[in-house]
């Protein structure tokens, strides 16, 4: 089943404000990683700075939806603006369904980074559209090889 939910950017205060959505949510955090979790990448470099700031972190807030977010840091520092920082995250039920929903978002719209595999187990990519909406497509390829 294909889901669609919120993603969330900010500069720099992403776990303080997760810590206020899990008090008014409640739940718990089903993943956080900080940029130095990542592996070492010189396209990606991430700053002294924002080695402890959040990459990622998910916060399942009822039923299907996950509300998630991360920090700017590594390449993205600097392009944040209130506006431009919530996306809508998909996740595919398969990689050639990923691969669909990239390629008509795209389309005529700007590629900030293609589909390819990632260190954390998707099948990812991230793009805005024509619109200016800003999408970011999933498949989890570590439970799909598990099955």
């Amino acid at each position: 089943m294909t889901t669609i939910n919120p993603y969330l950017t900010f500069e720099g205060n992403c776990e303080n404000a997760f810590n206020f959505y899990r008090a008014v949510f409640g739940g718990e955090f089903t993943f956080l990683g900080r940029f130095s979790d990542m592996p070492e990448d010189p396209n990606y470099p991430v700053s002294d700075e924002a080695r402890n700031q959040i990459m990622h972190v998910s916060l399942p807030i009822g039923g299907d939806t996950i509300l998630m977010g991360s920090d700017t840091g590594g390449h993205d520092s600097g392009n944040f603006n209130v506006g431009n920082n919530i996306s809508l995250s998909i996740t595919a039920d398969s990689k050639e369904k990923a691969d669909e929903f990239f390629s008509k978002l795209s389309s005529e719209g700007k590629v900030s980074m293609e589909m390819s595999s990632t260190f954390w187990g998707d099948y990812f990519g991230m793009c805005t559209d024509r619109f200016g909406i800003n999408w970011m497509i999933s498949f989890r390829e570590e439970e799909s090889a598990s099955e």
